[in-house]
């Protein structure tokens, strides 16, 4: 049963890996963004990336903790999204992998390196030199790494406490994605009583 189990998650396996490989270009290019920018709207930035990563690793928590109960209440009460939070819960372990593992860890990385770039920014800025310029980059990074440690820490620690509204904020957010994108003759479609 456990060889059979590996062998059907390879392809999902793979398909993560490979996910992340455009998904990190996609977060590196802000790196490079962040270099031809001024320091402040770097450091926006920065914070942006760890709100996300923060953010998308609750909802991997969440994802894993929640239970289909309180989902299958809301869908018979034609809750918005709670048909969504039923699927997001059934595929826990493929949620929690694309949301922590790969979001997650990608913004983690590249939060430090994004406030490297912010900290060589700002130390031209006020014309820093030497020892001065190291103790800031140093200083800068330490910090980014605390707030994303913390960040994470404190989603983790409401995702284990409070999983049932954080899935289903995040389907209706999804659900409201999804309908956006669908074409308007299809959404017509879908509210015609035939």
């Amino acid at each position: 049963m456990k060889r059979k189990s590996v062998r059907g998650a390879l392809p999902f396996i793979f398909s993560v890996a490979a996910l992340s490989f455009p998904l990190s270009g996609v977060f590196d290019t802000s790196t490079i963004f962040l270099g031809e920018v001024p320091w402040f709207v770097g450091a926006i930035v920065v914070v942006f990336i760890v709100i996300i990563g923060a953010a998308f690793d609750m909802l991997g928590v969440a994802a894993a903790a929640a239970r289909e109960t309180p989902f299958h209440a809301m869908a018979s009460k034609r809750v918005f999204g709670a048909k969504r939070a039923i699927f997001i819960v059934r595929n826990a372990e493929k949620v929690s992998s694309l949301a922590s593992d790969v979001v997650g860890d990608i913004a983690g990385v590249l939060s430090g390196a994004g406030a490297l770039a912010v900290a060589v920014q700002l130390s031209a800025a006020i014309g820093a030199q030497g020892w001065i310029h190291e103790f800031l980059v140093i200083l800068l990074t330490a910090f980014t790494t605390a707030l994303t440690v913390g960040a994470k820490a404190a989603g983790k620690t409401l995702a284990i406490h409070s999983p049932t509204p954080i899935v289903l904020t995040a389907s209706k957010v999804l659900e409201t994605f999804l309908l956006w994108k669908r074409p308007r003759t299809a959404r017509g479609a879908k509210r015609s009583p035939n």
